[in-house]
């Protein structure tokens, strides 16, 4: 009876998925979610593209300067002003608001906020 072969596919299966699990995971994957800020959380869990946009406020906040709009971190960022690059910039600012990296105002412009800092004292609580 074939019986037997599903049950050698499945351990096959899991012993390769069980090898994936042993890989680290902290470093950032493209496509992977944005995790939810906390105090101590270093900005490098973010893919690179996230990063950008963080710099992008950061240096602006830093420069005494006020929030933007997803065109002008677009502009910002060197990417030009194509409705699709502008779009996308202001999906991962909005992630990245919802999660509380960011701070997005009622009229749609993002400021740096809420963002991990070298604060005293904070490390990974597991």
């Amino acid at each position: 009876m074939p019986v037997a072969a599903p049950a050698a596919e499945t351990t096959v299966v899991t012993g390769a998925g069980a090898e994936q699990g042993t890989a680290p995971s902290s470093a950032p994957v493209p496509g992977s979610i944005v995790p939810p800020w906390r105090e101590g959380l270093p900005v490098t869990v973010l893919v690179p593209d996230y990063q950008r946009i963080l710099g992008v406020l950061e240096k602006r906040q830093s420069a005494g300067q006020g929030p933007l709009k997803a065109k002008e971190i677009t502009v910002e960022l060197g990417l030009g002003t194509t409705p699709a690059k502008v779009e996308g910039v202001r999906s991962k600012a909005r992630r990245l608001a919802e999660r509380g990296w960011l701070v997005q105002e009622t009229s749609g412009m993002f400021s740096a906020g809420r963002r991990p800092v070298a604060a005293p004292g904070a490390g990974s609580s597991a």
